[in-house]
Order: C-alpha cells, then sequence, then structure tokens
C-alpha cells in the first residue's frame, strides 16, 4: 500500500511547497508577471497529484484527500490577500455590525461611521502606494475597495463576517474562516461523492488556495451550502436541502444557478410534494435572512447591486461581458443571445435531468452561464470547481482558470482567447473520452470473439 501512496504524498507535497512560495513570494496583483509561472507550475503539480490519486488504495483515499486539503488551504494563510482587496470589505463590514449598525445603512468612507475607522483598514503614513490603498474622495487613505458605496453582499454573507468578527476583526480572521470553509466542503464532498476520489479536484485545487483562503473570498461559504443542499436534495431530504440552497443564494446570489439541478426532470414528471418543499424551502430561507435587513434598512439592503452590474457591463450599451458571443453576433444582441442559451439548458435540465445526482444539472447551468458571461472574477468559479468535484468533469476547471488569465491580463482579446480555449476544452475532452471507451470497447469485443470456443466441423 506505501508504494501505491507514496508517489501521490510526494507530488502532494511538491504541490504544497509551490503554493507556499506563491503565495508568500509569487507576486501580487501590483506585481503580477511571477504570479504566471508560479500558477502554471501550481496547475502542472495539481494535476500530476490527480493522477497519481488513482493509484491510491480504496481505504487510502478518504485520509489522503482530507490531508491534502488541509496542508492546501493552510498555505493560504502564510501571507495577507495578495491577489484581492475584498477581504478588507468583509471585515469591515463585520466591525459595523459589531458596534450595532447595518451593514447597508452607510458607505465605508462616511464621516458616520469614523470612530470604527482602524490602521488595519485606514492606514496611515506609508504614501498610500501599495496595490490594496485607495484615496477617498476627503484624500484619506483606505484599503477597502469603491470605499463611497454602500456594501453589495447579501445577508449570509453579512452574517458570516459578523461571526468572524471577534476572531481577531482582521483580514487573518476571513483567511483562517476561508481555510475551515475549503475543509469543510472537500469532507462534505466525499459524504456526498461516495466518498470518491473526485473529491480532490476540490480539496487540492490551486484556485482554493488563492481564491477561497489567502483572498477569503466569502464565494466559499456558498460552495460549501449549495453542495450541502444538493446532497440533501439528493437524498430526498427536499426540507433541508432546500434551506440550505436558499442560505447559499442569499450569500452571493451565483448559486441560484445550481436550483434547477435540485429540481432535475420537473417537466418530464407531475410535480410532488417534496418538489414544493424544496422551492418553498429555499423561498422561505431565502425572505426569511433577508428579513432583518429590509426592516433596518429597507431597499437600501440592495446596496451598491446596481451599480455593480452596470460598472461590470451587464447593460445595453457597456459590455464588458459575453464576450465569446460577441465574437458571432452584434453587441447589441449579446445580452439576450446568453439569456436564450442559458433558459435553454435550463429547459433540458428540467425535462432531462437526473434527481439522483442533481449537481449534474446544477454543474451544466453553472458552467454554462460562466462561459456565456465570461466574468473576470476567478472566484465565481469556485462554485463550478465543487460541482466538478461532485460530477467528475475536470475539463470544465478551464473556466474558472479562463477567469483567472482574464483577471491578470484584461482586455477583450484576452477575454475571447481564455474562454474560447476554455470551450475548446470542454468540448474537445468528452469527445476523446468518448472515442477512447468506443476503442476500448471494441478491444474487449475482439479479446472475447477470440477467446470464444471454435465450433469443430465434423
Amino acid at each position: 500500500m506505501l508504494t501505491r501512496t507514496l508517489p501521490c504524498a510526494v507530488a502532494l507535497t511538491a504541490l504544497v511547497t509551490a503554493l507556499a512560495l506563491t503565495v508568500t513570494g509569487g507576486g501580487t496583483l501590483g506585481d503580477r508577471p511571477p504570479l504566471y509561472d508560479w500558477y502554471a507550475l501550481d496547475t502542472a503539480l495539481f494535476a500530476l497529484a490527480l493522477l497519481l490519486l488513482r493509484r491510491v488504495g480504496d481505504r487510502q483515499v478518504v485520509p489522503v484527500v482530507l490531508a491534502g486539503s488541509l496542508l492546501v488551504a493552510a498555505t493560504g494563510l502564510l501571507a495577507p490577500p495578495r491577489t484581492s482587496d475584498d477581504a478588507y470589505r468583509y471585515v469591515w463590514d463585520g466591525r459595523v455590525q459589531a458596534a450595532g449598525i447595518s451593514p447597508y445603512a452607510y458607505a465605508p468612507d462616511d464621516p458616520a461611521l469614523f470612530r470604527l475607522r482602524d490602521p488595519g483598514l485606514f492606514p496611515d503614513g506609508d504614501g498610500c502606494k501599495a496595490w490594496d490603498e485607495h484615496r477617498t474622495a476627503a484624500g484619506d487613505c483606505i484599503r477597502i475597495n469603491r470605499p463611497a458605496v454602500h456594501t453589495i453582499y447579501p445577508p449570509v454573507a453579512e452574517a458570516w463576517f459578523l461571526v468572524a468578527h471577534p476572531f481577531g476583526g482582521g483580514v487573518r480572521g476571513m483567511q483562517v474562516g476561508g481555510a475551515l470553509l475549503a475543509v469543510a466542503t472537500t469532507g462534505t464532498l466525499l459524504l456526498v461523492g461516495g466518498r470518491s476520489r473526485r473529491a480532490a479536484l476540490w480539496g487540492w485545487c490551486p484556485g482554493v488556495t488563492v481564491w477561497a483562503v489567502n483572498d477569503a473570498h466569502v464565494d466559499a461559504l456558498g460552495a460549501l451550502l449549495m453542495v450541502a443542499g444538493l446532497g440533501c436534495a439528493a437524498r430526498r431530504r427536499r426540507g433541508a436541502g432546500g434551506a440550505l440552497l436558499g442560505a447559499a443564494v442569499a450569500t452571493k446570489l451565483l448559486p441560484a444557478l445550481a436550483l434547477p439541478g435540485a429540481v432535475s426532470a420537473l417537466l418530464a414528471r407531475r410535480p410532488t410534494r417534496r418538489d414544493l418543499v424544496l422551492f418553498g424551502s429555499a423561498l422561505g430561507t431565502f425572505a426569511a435572512v433577508y428579513l432583518p435587513y429590509v426592516l433596518a434598512s429597507g431597499l437600501g439592503v440592495l446596496g451598491y447591486l446596481p451599480g455593480y452590474l452596470r460598472e461590470e457591463g451587464y447593460e445595453q450599451g457597456h459590455l464588458e461581458r459575453f464576450g465569446l458571443l460577441r465574437v458571432v453576433l452584434p453587441d447589441r444582441w449579446a445580452p439576450w443571445a446568453a439569456a436564450l442559451a442559458l433558459a435553454a439548458v435550463v429547459l433540458w435540465v428540467l425535462r432531462r435531468g437526473d434527481p439522483d445526482r442533481p449537481w449534474r444539472g446544477a454543474f451544466l447551468v453553472t458552467g454554462t452561464a460562466l462561459l456565456l458571461v465570461a466574468p473576470s472574477y476567478p472566484w465565481y468559479g469556485l462554485l463550478l470547481v465543487a460541482l466538478v468535484a461532485l460530477d467528475g468533469r475536470w475539463e470544465w476547471l478551464a473556466v474558472p482558470a479562463a477567469g483567472q488569465v482574464l483577471y491578470l491580463e484584461g482586455g477583450e482579446d484576452a477575454q475571447r482567447a481564455a474562454y474560447g480555449a476554455a470551450l475548446v476544452c470542454v468540448l474537445v475532452v468528452p469527445l476523446l473520452r468518448w472515442a477512447a471507451r468506443a476503442v476500448l470497447v471494441r478491444a474487449a469485443s475482439r479479446s472475447a470473439s477470440r477467446a470464444r470456443p471454435q465450433m469443430t466441423k465434423v
């Protein structure tokens, strides 16, 4: 058993070492060139470790996957955030709530919250020249991006920021929380997926180190709740599954893409009481967590969401998304074509999906949406990484990888090249997989034919 496990352990050790060097000295958003080489090395070692995991005995799979997940997550704690400053907003929102104030009531640079400032979020005396430092309209230095706008995050995310606040009150607490979420998601994937090796697709993914732990994106919480919700739905525990999925949507909204998968094949049969329970539970949970904030802030709970959608190019006349569609369609048609294509995929899942494996439909809808929209934020792909770990179609990891390339490079050319390569990957790899299986079937058929006893002529 040791000879079968040792090569994987060596590759995993090399991966963890490379990730540690990436996090501690592999560049930052303000010094991007070193990141390219380190990310390429991390990806290669990740792929090698996954290949060698196939040789590990079944009894050793769970401890090896969990140990690797713990180490991969821990490397993200070795340095402050290096490629995103979102965690500083999380810390601020947690601090504001701990002071008894609605996070949707004031923008960070509002003088009404002056008493909550500290040097960690409002540095002074360093020239305000670091990549993660910005100037407010009043000239103050701040580490929170978009300091003049209200928060954008939904209530469950805000609750998570408040829970993390007592544990240090800084980004380190958010990073530790991200590490716990990452490892908990690996454990949940092992439970839902039948102790499968596929859980390593999440647990050992370099993106988990960077996006979920070091940068501490709250998308990791949405991924955990989504996986747990789909697992409950697969076991016909529709009430619990709906509540978890509703909480996931109230974390980052994107997990709403998983809802069609949770009721796969709904249009191919008569809706049951369980279907209604799942929908009702999801909607009820979503409404219940929003209610306290609505009572406190009214429509202010929308925060910067409308402005964010305009800023990120999701409206007519301001198109920075839909890069692949805009290659073949006029700009004004791209949003409508994306909506139509996504609706077709949702309809297919509702008619032909597998209710025993709801993550397959969730995975198809989520992956298609990311390909159509082509976002520049790779951490949006954390949801897809978790779904890939359930379904096993590793080629779709090219989609969040495309987001990472676009995030570093920027520009329409990079968007089309990165997501175009991802599209080729998700289309070609299944064809190669099908062809390989066909060859194996024909070879097995020929072998069986040769082994069959021949009739003797009399």
